[in-house]
């Protein structure tokens, strides 16, 4: 019997339960509503068994997914989606290459109509080889600033050329600063340390980095009050886990807490983990 366990919490450390990353069904659980209102928005990080992908909901009733999951990850993804009450995307972003880009895009593009799709210069190419002309494929470059949602702004940090890296996205919601790293080289490090990008509030850390490719001086210099790491076919690095513990910042892990989202007023945000316990 799986029973799901919403959890609602203001700045606050969560217990430690052990989940599973599967996602309940609608028939265990209602749609999560989450009732964003003029001024708000919500990132979700989604509790995938391997790959990542990050849902991002305004106002409007606009959504934004970034990245598409891990290899045979489709149906979580789905039954996510479902459960976020997800009919449409407007925008797919790419960060890095999938492990099967041509058919994790198509059939996201084919059902949840997705407008317009936006990656890197090198996977733009490939992008558009796959999926039919009238949808818009755009290539941000580092430097790149677009307003996705409304008062919601992305901003390319860095969009290196080597297989570690790929788009490092900064969202800027009024104060909150929400940092999407991708990339996991010390080309990126470097690049990333030389901004100005102290005090993040959240920092999405890339999913399966090499040893020592996340060091203590980048996540001190970060210093984000939340940290999410995406699971991974391994147990996450533990010496990021200590540094990060060092930097008194929150973690949560997709692999143990699900579903992650964070709910961003103008002033303040809320965070709701959504995960299944087995018994």
């Amino acid at each position: 019997m799986k029973i799901l366990l919403l959890m609602l919490t203001i700045y606050l450390p969560f217990s430690t339960f052990v989940t599973a990353a599967v996602p309940p069904t609608t028939n265990e659980v209602e749609n999560i509503k989450l009732n964003i209102k003029d001024h708000e928005m919500a990132v979700t990080f989604i509790g995938l068994t391997n790959g990542e992908a990050t849902l991002i909901q305004g106002p409007n009733g606009e959504n934004i997914l970034i990245n598409t999951g891990g290899k045979n990850s489709g149906a979580e993804l789905a039954g996510w989606l479902d459960l976020y009450n997800v009919k449409k995307l407007q925008t797919l972003i790419i960060t890095n290459e999938p492990e099967d880009i041509s058919v994790a895009l198509q059939k996201l593009v084919a059902e949840y109509k997705v407008k317009q799709v936006i990656s890197s210069v090198q996977l733009t190419t490939q992008i558009k080889e796959v999926l039919p002309k009238k949808i818009v494929v755009t290539a941000w470059k580092e430097g790149a600033v677009a307003n996705i949602l409304p008062e919601v702004t992305a901003s390319v940090i860095f969009a290196g050329n080597q297989p570690e890296d790929g788009l490092d996205i900064m969202l800027n919601f009024f104060n909150h600063r929400i940092f999407l790293m991708s990339s996991y080289s010390k080309q990126a490090e470097n690049a990333i340390l030389a901004k100005r990008l102290e005090n993040i509030h959240v920092f999405k850390l890339p999913t399966n980095p090499k040893e020592n490719t996340i060091s203590e001086g980048l996540i001190e210099y970060l210093n984000p009050q939340i940290s999410i790491l995406f699971a991974a076919s391994k147990q996450p690095n533990k010496e990021v886990v200590y540094d990060l513990h060092n930097a008194w910042s929150e973690i949560y892990y997709t692999k143990k807490h699900g579903s992650i989202t964070i709910k961003f007023t103008e002033t303040k945000y809320e965070v709701i983990t959504v995960p299944i316990i087995e018994e």
